[in-house]
Order: C-alpha cells, then structure tokens, then sequence
C-alpha cells in the first residue's frame, strides 16, 4: 500500500470553492473499517456540481469528491469483506459528507460496499454506477408494482443523460417498447441503437397546464426531470400505470392534481439510490446490473479519461454538453 497517494479534494470557504489535486496517506482519510485501493470512479452531474460550486452539495467545509468508487479491498476489519474482493460503493455520503471515490485509497465503512458479482468487472460498474444503481431500483419497483412489457410502451425522460440512457437499455433489453424523450435531436440515432422503439423530442410537447387527465398513453416512465415533464407524464398513463421519479433536472416542483392517481390508480415512486435502498435491495440492484440489466452496448455508452483529466470534465457536465457516461482511470 502507497504511503502517499493523490486524490482530488474540494473545499468550501467563504461561499468560495476550490477543487484540485491534494496528495494524501490514510491518516488524511476519514474512518472506516475497510481499506480499497480505488481502480475507477465515474462523474455524475451532482460530482460537477460539487467541484464547480455551482450547487451547495458538500456537507461540510472539505472533503474528497466522488459519489461512487470501484476497486479491491486492501485491508479489512469487517468479517463479510476480505482483502482481494472487489467492491464498489454508491451514495452513502461519499464525496459530500465522507471522503469519496475521487482518491486513489478509499476508506469507509464496510457495510457502505457491495461485493461485485463475478460477472461484473470494477471498470462496467463504475460505467454503470449511481446511474446504473438508480435505473436498477426504479425498474425493480416498478415490476412489483405491476409493470411489464406486456402493458404498453414505457417513456423516460432525459434519455440521453447517464440515468437516461441506462434507462432506456435495460428496459429495451427485458422486451419493452422504449419511447426516449429528449430534448437533443442530433442523438435520436443514438438512442435508437440503445434500444428506443421511438424517439419523442421534448419541443414537440405542450406542457402549458391543460386538463389534468390527457389520453392513457403510457403503462410505464422513468422521470429524471421533474416540473412540468412529470405532470404532464401523469396526466398520460395508463390505468395502472407506474411513474420513478428518479431526477430534477428541469425542477423540483410538480404541478399537477391527485386525478390520475386516484382515477387511473397511477403509482407514483419516489427512487433514492443515496439513503433508500438497504443492503439487501443494493446487492439485488448490482445483481441484476450484472445480468438481465447490463447494457449490451454498456463499452460505446462510456468513455474513460485518466485521474489527471478530471478537472476538465465537470463544466462539460453543467453545460449539458455530456452524452456518455464518463468513468474515471485512478491508475493514470
């Protein structure tokens, strides 16, 4: 094990942040009862908007950034984790409230980490990531809440973002007919190799506030925008239909009436991949990430940059300009 590594620290200080590489030892870290030398982490909006400041995300005045890490266990006083497993570890705090994966030794409590199913490398669950660990638990809640391909077409929003995206290729590949909305025309080809049955473009919506039961449409979607997408989303399902919730890109808000839910019996979900899920429902997730969810394409939806690349990549990421996942090399 290094005595001295390098991570990338972000700091808050009179409503000022700063972000850049720092070296460390495991003295810096913050505790916990495993040690993982971090092989890959990944960039996720909320790590852009960490380190530009341009969302009070950190919880605290500093800490070391990235939401999710992927690599092998050093040291281990946890009897369920072993050195030489591999591990990854998504939400719980990291990189806002507990050191993160932007760091080439990790170390955090052991119950935060998943041991990686065999058919899951380090490098496809970074790919996947926050990201994939949302789209496995919105589609997960929504089966047990009666969904499946046999009701009628299933529409997610932001389909060309990391959740988006993911979204669309798991649900393509369990036989559903995908609709993509997104706002990016030049990608409706994109989308179609994914797996989208059709390829909706957010301009060609009327979302001015009209009835709030518009025509059953939809059996199944998967938000990540929130605003006036979700309402008009609920206004058009299907009787039974089941809504994630899993994004706010657009907005927090949510103008709409309690009429699809109450006269279509609309399902409503509310997705956290951060504090929700237990153990048990996380392991389920990575599961099934590593088998009847894995993206087919999972190698052309990502690309990797080196550890010394990251600072260029989080204006990218608030800009929108950002269409693959993006996963994070801290070997180089």
């Amino acid at each position: 094990m290094a005595e001295r590594f390098t991570a990338f620290r972000i700091s808050e200080a009179e409503e000022t942040v700063t972000a850049g590489f720092v070296e460390c030892s495991l003295d810096d870290l913050d505790p916990g009862d495993v040690v993982v030398r971090v092989a890959y982490s990944d960039v996720n909006y909320k790590d852009a908007l960490a380190a530009t400041g341009k969302g009070r995300i950190l919880r605290r005045k500093s800490c070391i950034g990235g939401i999710d890490l992927a690599g092998t266990v050093v040291t281990s006083a946890n009897p369920s984790l072993s050195p030489g497993d591999e591990v990854c570890a998504a939400g719980f705090g990291l990189g806002v409230s507990h050191d993160g994966g932007y760091s080439q030794f990790a170390r955090v409590p052991g119950e935060w980490l998943t041991k990686l199913p065999s058919t899951l490398r380090t490098w496809e669950s970074m790919a996947l990531g926050t990201a994939g660990l949302t789209v496995a638990l919105a589609i997960t809640r929504m089966e047990a809440n009666g969904l499946e391909p046999a009701n009628g077409p299933v529409i997610v929003s932001g389909a060309t973002g990391g959740v988006g995206s993911i979204a669309v290729a798991a649900l393509a590949g369990l036989g559903y007919h995908v609709v993509a909305l997104t706002g990016k025309a030049d990608q409706a080809d994109w989308l179609r190799q994914l797996g989208a049955k059709e390829v909706l473009l957010r301009s060609a919506l009327d979302l001015t506030p009209s009835r709030p039961l518009g025509k059953t449409t939809w059996a199944g979607a998967i938000d990540t925008l929130g605003g006036d997408v979700l309402a008009w989303m609920a206004s058009t399902m299907k009787i039974r239909g089941v809504i994630a919730a899993v994004g706010l890109a657009a907005s927090p808000t949510l103008h709409t009436t309690v009429l699809p839910f109450i006269l279509r019996g609309v399902s409503l979900l509310g997705i956290s991949s951060s504090d929700g899920p237990t153990q048990e429902m996380r392991a389920a997730a990575w599961r099934r990430l590593a088998t009847d969810l894995k993206p087919p394409l999972l190698q052309t939806m990502s690309r990797t940059i080196p550890f010394s690349d990251l600072p260029r990549v989080f204006d990218d990421f608030i800009a929108g300009a950002v269409s693959r996942r993006i996963v994070v090399d801290l070997s180089r």
